[in-house]
C-alpha cells in the first residue's frame, strides 16, 4: 500500500462484517473523528439562531406581522420533515462519485447561502416583502439542511461496525455539536456589546461566519473520509417496500417510537426557559442570568460526554441511555418545586439536568447504528439514510406544536408580557416547563426498557451477515429463527420487494381474483390523505383572523396535520406503478402465500 493510500481513512477499507470480527475493532483513528465530527459544529450552530433569535429578529427588528411568521415557521418545518424520507432513500442510491460524499459536497453550499440570505435580508424590504423572503430562504434553508444532513448523519453508521468505537465516534460528533451551541448562544450578545454591531449586522456576521464553517468542514470531510466500497456498491431499494421493511423491524420501531415520544415536548424547554427565568426565579438580572443558566446546561453537557462515552463501554449503550434518562427526569421535574430567588437551586439542578443532554445525542444515533446492521441481516441491503431519515421525520413533526402550543395556553389564562403574572400563569409556566417534558421522558424511558440489542446480541448480527456472504444460513439473535441467505429464500429477493409494495390485504384481495385491487386501494388511501390534507390547510388559514398577532395553537397543529397528510399521498402515489404491474403479473400463488407467511413470522 502507497503512503498516500494508506492516509485515506483506513477503517473505510474494513468492508465487511468478518474482517470487523477477525480484526475484534474497527478503531477510528483520531484524524477521522476530527473530521467527521467537525460539521457537527458549524451545523448544529446554526440551529441556533433559528430555533431562539430568528422569529424576535424577524418581528422585531425586520418588522414581519407575527401571523406570517408563525404560519412561516410550521410550513417550512412540515416540508423539512417530508423531505427526510426522499433525501434518505435518494441518497441510500449509488451515484458514479458515491452515494453519501456527492450529496454533503452539492448542498452543503447551498445550505450556507439559504442560512446567509435567512439572517441578511435587504434593508429595503417592505414588512410584506421580507415574509415572502423569510418564507422562501426558510423553506430553502430547511431542505437543504435535510439534503446535506441525511447523508453526513448516515456516512457515521458506516465509518465503523464496531459496537464501543461507535458510541466513541459519535460521541466526539456530538462534542462538536455542544460546542456550536454554546458558541452561538453567546455570539448575538458578544458581536452587540463587545463589537457595538447594530443586529442585523450582528446576525449578518454569524450566518457567514458559521456559513463559510459549514462548507469547509463539510469539504473536510468529502477529501479526507472515504465511503466503505462493500457498502457503497450495493444495491439500493424501492422507497416504498423500504418503509415497510422499516417499519417491519422491531428493534427500529421501538427506537423510533422512544424518540418519538420524547420529543412531544422536545421545544418546550427553548421556548419556556426566558419565561420560567423572568417570571418564576425573578432575577434581578434576567437576561444575565438567561445566558448564566443556559451556558451551566450546555458546559455540564459538554464536560460529562467523555463521561457518557466510558459509561457506554463498561454496561453497554442501552444501561447508559438509561441512565440519562433518570437524570433528565429528576433533574428537569425538580425545577417545578422552585420559587422566587431559588438561583443557586435551579443552577444546581438545571447542570444535573444538563449532564445528560449530550448521552442523548450521541447514545441513539449509536443504537441506530446497531439497528440498520439488523436490518442488514434480514434484507441483505444497506439503509443507513433511510433510517435517518425516518428517525427525523416524525420527531420533527410532532415537535411542531410544542413550540407554539405553550404560548397559545399562556395567552388563554391571562398572560400579559413584560408584567407581574398570576398565580396561575406562574403555575401553568412552571408546570408546562417542568412537568411536561419529565412526563414524557418517562413515558420515552419505559419504551426504551424494551430495546433488545446489547453487545453480544450485535456481534451475533454481524456473524450473521457475514454468514449470508458465503452463502450459509444465520439465526435471528432476537427471535431464534433461521434467516437463509437472502437469494436462496423461498420468495427470491426481487420479487419480495416488489411484493412489499403492497399491504397484507391487498395482496390477500389478490389472491381472491381482484387483481386491481392494490391499484384501486392506492388510489382511495392517496386521494383521501389529499382531501384531508387541503382540509387541514384550509381551516388553518380559515382560523388566521389577522396576520399582524400570532394565530395560535390549532393552525399550527393544521399545518402539521397537512403535511402528514402530504407524505401519506406520496407514499401510496408511489406505489401506483408497481400496483399496475401487479394487475398485469400472473404471480404463482405459492409465491404470494410464502411471502405472506414471511411477513407474519417477521
Amino acid at each position: 500500500m502507497t503512503q498516500a493510500a494508506s492516509s485515506r481513512h483506513t477503517v473505510a477499507a474494513e468492508d465487511s462484517p468478518a474482517r470487523a470480527l477477525h480484526s475484534d475493532r474497527e478503531r477510528v483513528s483520531l484524524r477521522t473523528l476530527v473530521v467527521y465530527g467537525a460539521p457537527s459544529f458549524a451545523g448544529v450552530a446554526m440551529l441556533v439562531p433559528i430555533l431562539i433569535h430568528m422569529p424576535k429578529f424577524y418581528s422585531d427588528v425586520v418588522l414581519v406581522p407575527l401571523g406570517y411568521l408563525a404560519l412561516a415557521i410550521a410550513v417550512a418545518r412540515a416540508i423539512d420533515a417530508l423531505g427526510d424520507p426522499f433525501f434518505g432513500w435518494l441518497t441510500d442510491h449509488r451515484t458514479r462519485f458515491g452515494r453519501r460524499l456527492p450529496y454533503i459536497a452539492l448542498w452543503s453550499p447551498l445550505c450556507a447561502l439559504a442560512f446567509l440570505a435567512l439572517f441578511d435580508p435587504p434593508r429595503s424590504l417592505s414588512p410584506q416583502a421580507a415574509a415572502v423572503w423569510f418564507a422562501t430562504m426558510f423553506v430553502l434553508y430547511s431542505v437543504f439542511h435535510t439534503a446535506y444532513g441525511l447523508p453526513y448523519w448516515a456516512l457515521g453508521a458506516e465509518l465503523t461496525l464496531d459496537y464501543h468505537e461507535r458510541s466513541k465516534l459519535f460521541g466526539v460528533r456530538e462534542a462538536f455539536s455542544i460546542l456550536g451551541t454554546i458558541c452561538a448562544s453567546v455570539a448575538p450578545g458578544l458581536l452587540v456589546t463587545s463589537f457595538h454591531l447594530d443586529e442585523r449586522e450582528a446576525f449578518a456576521w454569524i450566518g457567514v461566519v458559521f456559513g463559510a464553517l459549514l462548507v469547509l468542514t463539510c469539504y473536510g470531510v468529502v477529501a479526507f473520509i472515504r465511503e466503505r466500497p462493500g457498502f457503497a456498491e450495493r444495491t439500493s431499494n424501492p422507497f416504498a417496500p423500504g418503509v415497510r421493511r422499516a417499519l417491519r423491524n422491531r428493534p427500529f420501531r421501538i427506537l423510533l417510537a422512544t424518540y418519538v415520544v420524547s420529543s412531544v415536548t422536545g421545544a418546550i424547554p427553548g421556548t419556556l426557559m426566558p419565561y420560567y427565568n423572568a417570571y418564576v426565579l425573578q432575577p434581578e438580572n434576567k437576561a444575565g442570568w438567561l445566558s448564566i443558566l443556559l451556558a451551566v446546561y450546555f458546559s455540564s453537557a459538554f464536560i460529562c460526554l467523555p463521561g457518557w462515552v466510558l459509561l457506554a463501554r463498561r454496561i453497554g449503550k442501552k444501561g447508559a441511555w438509561l441512565a440519562s434518562f433518570f437524570m433528565g427526569i429528576t433533574g428537569g421535574a425538580g425545577l417545578f418545586f422552585l420559587g422566587p430567588g431559588d438561583l443557586v437551586s435551579a443552577t444546581f439542578l438545571i447542570a444535573w439536568a444538563g449532564s445528560s443532554f449530550g448521552a442523548g445525542l450521541f447514545l441513539g444515533p449509536a443504537m441506530q447504528a446497531d439497528v440498520i446492521d439488523y436490518d442488514e441481516l434480514h434484507t441483505g441491503r444497506r439503509r443507513e439514510a433511510q433510517y435517518s431519515a425516518f428517525w427525523g421525520m416524525l420527531p420533527k413533526l410532532v415537535a411542531i406544536p410544542s413550540a407554539a402550543i405553550p404560548i397559545a395556553i399562556l395567552g388563554s389564562i391571562g398572560y400579559v408580557p413584560n408584567q407581574p403574572q398570576t398565580p396561575q400563569v406562574v403555575f401553568a409556566i412552571k408546570a408546562i416547563f417542568a412537568l411536561a417534558p419529565a412526563v414524557f421522558a418517562f413515558l420515552a424511558f419505559l419504551i426504551a426498557l424494551r430495546f433488545p440489542i446489547s453487545e453480544q446480541i450485535h456481534r451475533e448480527i454481524l456473524q450473521g451477515i457475514t454468514r449470508h456472504r458465503e452463502g450459509l444460513p444465520a439465526i435471528d439473535p432476537l427471535t431464534g429463527l433461521t434467516l437463509p441467505p437472502p437469494q436462496d429464500r423461498e420468495v427470491d429477493e426481487q420479487t419480495g420487494w416488489f411484493l412489499d409494495h403492497f399491504s397484507p390485504r391487498e395482496l390477500e384481495h389478490y389472491l381472491a381474483g381482484s387483481p386491481a385491487a392494490a391499484i384501486k386501494s392506492a388510489w382511495r388511501s392517496a386521494m383521501g390523505a389529499v382531501g384531508v390534507g387541503v382540509g387541514s390547510l384550509a381551516f388553518a388559514f380559515t382560523q388566521v383572523r389577522s396576520f399582524e398577532v400570532d394565530p395560535g395553537a390549532l393552525p399550527v397543529l393544521a399545518v402539521v396535520a397537512s403535511g402528514f397528510c402530504v407524505a401519506l399521498a406520496a407514499f401510496h402515489l408511489s406505489r401506483l406503478p408497481a400496483a399496475r404491474e401487479l394487475a398485469r403479473k400472473q404471480l404463482p400463488r405459492h409465491v404470494i402465500e410464502a411471502h405472506l407467511r414471511a411477513q407474519q413470522s417477521a
